[in-house]
């Protein structure tokens, strides 16, 4: 397929800036064959007894900097990871890329950029990087979101159910913002197990699909665990007629790859897993997930899971009825086509 088979108009002001109010008043696109409306509240209504909800508990970096070069041009630093020996990959935007060796000030901190790795660079701190993010870093809100962060967003990006001792994401796994304590509370109440992965998204999440014929895309490398114990759990629910539900395409992805190998129970390591139509799910069953940019290695995942024709007409209905998209927007509810 081509990449160019999942573009489709996304009007600018469906965009959501901002989170609502309240988690769980967003909409909610409810499809198992045909499309229902419902709020996001409603989700309640299609778990039953014996089911199980699988999260990722990853907790979101302040992971954007400010400072200026030695130059003095101004930039603004991004990251991707936290390397060894106090070095972190990241994404550098300048007027000019900076060359091997500069130095760069952020507040009163001096790194230095030692190295490039493709649109990335690496940079070298005199300390542990995330000491410095955590002191002066700002929420990462997406490129697509048209205005500064806020404080607001460092508690709305961010899950109610987030361990912040697994701070190592650099984007939030935004279909579970939706979730309120109390919602929880009452899908726990039907007799459904919630159970963690943790997968740590990398900015990359965000990068369009470049390449003419999907195949061809180098899909971005994250850092995943999903323990044997979870493994049996999914096992156990499917043995019992129970289902899978995945909350975003992260515990999705953590999910599907540890069932790469069988093998081996659980996973623990990098996966570049691309998910496209064709693709076999060997564990998820439902999908609770947020609207995905055009041609989005995302999106692609959800072809695969409801079926191409199945994406486009949902989209389409999406921006139709005025669905808030993206990060801070609406969710959808979506049944694997293939059970």
């Amino acid at each position: 397929m081509k990449t160019s088979d999942f573009n489709y108009y996304l009007p600018e002001n469906l965009i959501a800036e901002y989170p609502l109010e309240d988690r769980s008043a967003s909409r909610l696109l409810v499809f198992n064959k045909q499309i229902e409306h419902k709020s996001f509240k409603n989700v309640l209504d299609y778990f039953k007894d014996g089911d199980l909800l699988v999260v990722n508990n990853t907790s979101v970096i302040p992971a954007r900097l400010h400072g200026r070069k030695e130059s003095g041009g101004v930039v603004e630093v991004m990251l991707e990871r936290i390397m060894e020996d106090n070095q972190a990959l990241v994404q550098i935007r300048s007027g000019r890329s900076p060359k091997i060796g500069t130095k760069i000030y952020l507040d009163s901190y001096e790194v230095e950029c030692i190295d490039r790795q493709g649109s990335f660079f690496i940079l070298q701190f005199n300390e542990p990087p995330l000491n410095i993010f955590n002191k002066i870093g700002h929420v990462p809100l997406p490129p697509y979101i048209k205005r500064p962060d806020e404080d607001l967003d460092k508690d709305r990006y961010g899950t109610v159910y987030e361990d912040k001792n697994l701070q190592n994401s650099v984007a939030a796994p935004t279909a579970g913002l939706h979730f309120d304590k109390e919602l929880l509370k009452a899908i726990k109440g039907l007799g459904v197990k919630i159970v963690s992965v943790n997968l740590s998204v990398g900015a990359g999440t965000f990068q369009p699909v470049k390449v003419e014929d999907i195949k061809d895309h180098d899909i971005h490398s994250e850092y995943l665990e999903v323990s044997p114990e979870v493994i049996d759990l999914v096992e156990e629910t499917k043995s019992k007629g129970g289902r899978v539900f995945t909350v975003g395409t992260t515990a999705t992805r953590a999910l599907e790859t540890a069932y790469i190998d069988t093998s081996i129970k659980g996973y623990r390591g990098y996966t570049k897993l691309f998910i496209y139509p064709g693709y076999s799910f060997k564990a998820v069953d439902m999908l609770i997930t947020n609207f995905h940019l055009p041609q989005s290695s995302l999106l692609m995942l959800v072809s695969a899971f409801i079926g191409y024709e199945n994406m486009k007409d949902i989209y389409k209905t999406a921006v139709d009825e005025k669905y808030r998209f993206l990060s801070y927007g609406d969710a959808m509810l979506l049944k694997n086509h293939e059970i």
